[in-house]
């Protein structure tokens, strides 16, 4: 074995030791005391019969919801709005005009105008011609059982809850993207953001060995391989996503993961989170990691009946207890 080949191999060896210890510092587990097996978890709050039925109206009956079909996402946006202000929000449609049409986000306020505001939001249009149960009415019903339960116990301050259109091809990644439109109107109105939680596909939980994918093989070292967790995706050098995890792991028996990482590393910043971080604001997402589990993805396969609603309902749970609560002390994700 020449001196060259044995520098070639140390420096791999070398490499790959380094990259390891990359990632583990990119990867945050639940730490000790927040995993479900360790912790009380709390009570059930979100309704799987809701979700299923908010699924079912989006992906069967409000079908396709692509940018070609503006008539359904009319109809999808009106279902959306009406559903919010009937849980006693307060709604504003923002419309916003991409490739010579108009469309809609639609933005409801829970709570006093009090800042720094809490975003959540989740898009309700479709890639194709799908019924995209999982991208993204799994996310719109998340987001719609949410307003119920800000409706029955307000915020102490302003949570908007936004559900976004045209987060798709060939919209995704321009400044004609709903969530751009909605990011820079934040920005020039100067309003304080303390966070963005954009939920993108929470409904597919496999517990399949091996039903979980992965950038890169590297991860499989830190991550189960079933894919029944959920993710929250954060940017490098912030607390956001880790403090979302731990305000989340005492609701929900799933395993509660986050991430780390820069935004270049394929998946992290692929929805409407990625326009927040653009105009300056702190933003996560919380995902059951999409393609890298559901193979589904972007095809006619993406049902209604392959989602977990008990599990989706969990998420919610989660969710709610990381919003503002009428006593700003009490809030697990209030600074």
């Amino acid at each position: 074995m020449t001196a060259f080949v044995i520098k070639t191999i140390g420096l791999l060896i070398v490499l790959c030791l380094a990259g390891t210890v990359v990632l583990r510092l990119l990867v945050v587990r639940p730490p000790a005391g927040t995993r479900p097996d360790t912790k009380e978890i709390a009570p059930h709050i979100a309704r799987e019969g809701n979700l299923r039925a908010h699924v079912r109206m989006l992906s069967e009956a409000l079908v396709p919801r692509s940018w070609r079909h503006r008539a359904n996402l009319k109809r999808a946006a009106d279902y959306i709005a009406d559903n919010l202000r009937q849980n006693g929000a307060h709604v504003e449609i923002q419309s916003f005009h991409a490739a010579g049409n108009t469309y809609d986000n639609i933005l409801a306020a829970f709570g006093p105008d009090r800042e720094p505001w809490i975003v959540v939001g989740a898009h309700y249009d479709v890639a194709g011609d799908g019924p995209g149960a999982d991208d993204n009415a799994s996310a719109v019903a998340g987001l719609l059982e949410l307003g119920r339960l800000l409706g029955a116990q307000p915020p102490s301050r302003r949570v908007l809850l936004a559900a976004y259109c045209l987060e798709e091809p060939p919209f995704f990644g321009t400044s004609e993207m709903g969530s751009a439109v909605h990011a820079r109107s934040l920005k020039r109105d100067g309003r304080q953001i303390e966070l963005m939680i954009c939920l993108e596909m929470i409904g597919y939980f496999s517990d399949e060995p091996g039903s979980q994918g992965f950038p890169f093989p590297l991860l499989r070292l830190f991550y189960p391989s079933r894919g029944n967790f959920i993710m929250v995706v954060d940017r490098m050098i912030s607390t956001h996503g880790p403090r979302i995890r731990d305000a989340m792991q005492p609701a929900t028996p799933l395993p509660v993961y986050s991430i780390n990482a820069p935004s270049f590393l394929w998946g992290i910043g692929l929805s409407d989170h990625r326009n927040f971080w653009k105009n300056g604001f702190d933003a996560v997402m919380i995902t059951d990691t999409a393609f890298y589990r559901n193979r589904a993805y972007h095809t006619r396969g993406d049902t209604a009946d392959r989602l977990d609603y008990a599990r989706m309902a969990r998420v919610v749970d989660g969710l709610f207890l990381c919003m503002p609560t009428q006593s700003p002390e009490a809030s697990p994700h209030t600074p």
